[in-house]
């Protein structure tokens, strides 16, 4: 079964920052506590990542998957579809970057997961909760950091 969750966040910065840093995926494990490795293994005419394996830590173990691009919106939005890894099924989303002036920034995170081993729904509900809060909060603090 699929889990969806949506955040949004607040951040001190353009929109155009804000999406500098979230395409950055090879800087990710510099500041994501939870990715420990990033590798662009294919990228587009402007350099951004197309498909990109990560190495995260989830669930007390290590997982592995990768995740294809998709940069139809940019700069205001891109959003990715998993294509293959351990542990999980789904794990595609979305981030939307709306400038509330040229220095604030909301972003919004929409996100759906279905992992490959059965879990309780209330485990999985809240691992998603935990995801979304953590790579919000650790992105506007990076983009933030270097605003």
């Amino acid at each position: 079964m699929t889990d969806t969750a949506s955040e949004r966040i607040r951040v001190d910065a353009s929109a155009d920052r804000c999406f500098d840093v979230a395409v950055d995926f090879e800087s990710y494990p510099e500041w994501l506590r939870d990715v420990k490795e990033a590798k662009v293994l294919e990228v587009d005419g402007e350099g951004r990542g197309l498909r990109v394996e990560f190495r995260a830590a989830a669930l007390g173990k290590s997982i592995r998957y990768v995740l294809e691009y998709d940069y139809a919106a940019a700069p205001d939005a891109f959003s990715w579809r998993f294509v293959e890894g351990d542990m999980l099924r789904r794990l595609d989303g979305t981030y939307r970057f709306e400038a509330e002036s040229p220095t604030v920034t909301r972003v919004f995170y929409d996100l759906a997961v279905e992992l490959a081993m059965p879990l309780p729904g209330l485990v999985k509900r809240r691992a998603a909760g935990l995801i979304m809060g953590s790579a919000l909060k650790e992105l506007k603090k990076q983009v933030e950091a270097v605003a």
